[in-house]
């Protein structure tokens, strides 16, 4: 593998250009589909926090207090109402009314907030998506507390001046007791390492590692497959070229244009959608050895698939549970401990997780050595493995 010669590794590279730049297919795919995704992936994870979900509210007490709470809830942004007849019935029936939250306010209910006595209001969520449940009621709970919050003003701007001269013959500590429970208690919360909480830039490098790891191992895994389908791949065996030679030889023109892609993705991503690159240096060095672990996957795949067929389909068992389990759109924490440690396997967790680290956190080597070190492995074992595997095609 390190004897190698140069213009060896070019002859085969060279063949291996040549052969993606007449199939237009492949041109097409490499051209078209990267970008692409990257504005489809963009654009659906731009935003962590719903807004504009369709929502009933039914409204059976008609009050002046009802109607308060009503426009301070149409004001948040995470729904878009419609209002709905008293006469409503079914409210749990969210795929026949189309929306995915109904609010029912009981008759009575402002009443009952003067009493001593709320009645809660009745709320249906769908619950298919769990997080999206969770969010909606977080933001209608927002809404409830506002319009509580402007009650209690209404209320102290109501009671009698008697009341207030009472209040102030209470001793000082009560006072400040009785003012200090009026008064919302709150946390000086700040928000480190994506202060502007946006998802996009957190799943930048998932978009950025899904992206490449689908069309380098997928059309890497075709490379070997398809020269043993079309019998030149023992036509090669047999010339002088050593296995090291053949395999750098197919991997160089794949990394170029790995290479591009990323470049553009990294482009479009910046301008399109404001994500911010720290480190480039770094960033390139995480990028280049996921890369190549990905080359030298899709090497492996073609090394033991007897056609193309079989090359796509062990490609696509590979990359499904990857999808899922490398923590490219979530955080691997929460996820079962086993599944975390069945994760650590995938190089696209590794690139994930060393990205953000640069890129978010902007933390030093330390924390991020570990997923380079892996990463780096991955790429001697793929690498001496599809050598090994040509060997063994060669015999």
């Amino acid at each position: 593998m390190i004897n190698v010669s140069v213009g060896a590794v070019w002859s085969v590279a060279r063949k291996e250009f040549l052969h993606i730049v007449r199939d237009r297919r492949v041109l097409i795919l490499l051209l078209i589909l990267p970008p692409l995704f990257t504005l489809i992936f963009g654009h659906a994870f731009e935003s962590g926090d719903p807004t504009d979900v369709p929502a009933l509210l039914i409204n059976r007490d008609a009050t002046e207090q009802t109607q308060r709470f009503i426009d301070i809830a149409k004001k948040n942004k995470t729904f878009a109402w419609r209002i709905a007849s008293p006469e409503t019935r079914n409210a749990a029936d969210l795929i026949g009314h189309h929306v995915q939250a109904a609010v029912v306010i009981p008759p009575g209910w402002s009443a009952s907030l003067s009493n001593g006595n709320p009645q809660p209001v009745q709320v249906y969520l769908d619950g298919a998506d769990t997080n999206t449940a969770e969010q909606l009621q977080g933001a209608l709970q927002q809404s409830l507390a506002e319009f509580q919050m402007a009650e209690r003003q209404v209320t102290i701007d109501a009671l009698p001046a008697e009341v207030f001269d009472l209040g102030e013959k209470l001793p000082v500590q009560v006072r400040k007791q009785f003012t200090s429970m009026m008064e919302a208690w709150g946390v000086d919360a700040h928000i480190l390492y994506n202060p502007k909480s946006r998802f996009i830039d957190y799943v930048t490098p998932g978009i950025i590692g899904l992206i490449l790891q689908l069309l380098t191992v997928t059309l890497m895994a075709c490379t070997i497959a398809r020269e043993r389908e079309s019998g030149t791949l023992y036509q090669l065996m047999v010339t002088s070229l050593r296995r090291g030679e053949i395999v750098l030889g197919k991997v160089i023109p794949y990394l170029a244009i790995s290479a591009v892609i990323i470049l553009l993705i990294v482009l479009l991503v910046a301008l399109h959608f404001h994500v911010r690159f720290y480190s480039p240096v770094v960033l390139a060095v995480i990028c280049l050895l996921f890369l190549l672990c990905s080359l030298g996957l899709g090497l492996v795949i073609s090394a033991i698939s007897r056609t193309q067929t079989q090359a796509i389909q062990f490609s696509v068992f590979f990359l499904l549970p990857v999808f899922v389990l490398s923590g490219a759109f979530a955080p691997l924490e929460h996820l079962p401990a086993f599944i975390q440690w069945v994760a650590e396997i995938f190089p696209l967790t590794h690139f994930c997780r060393a990205f953000r680290l640069v890129n978010l956190y902007q933390a030093g080597p330390s924390f991020y050595g570990g997923d380079l070190l892996v990463l780096t492995v991955g790429v001697v074992v793929t690498f001496v493995g599809a050598a090994f595997l040509l060997r063994r095609i060669e015999q």
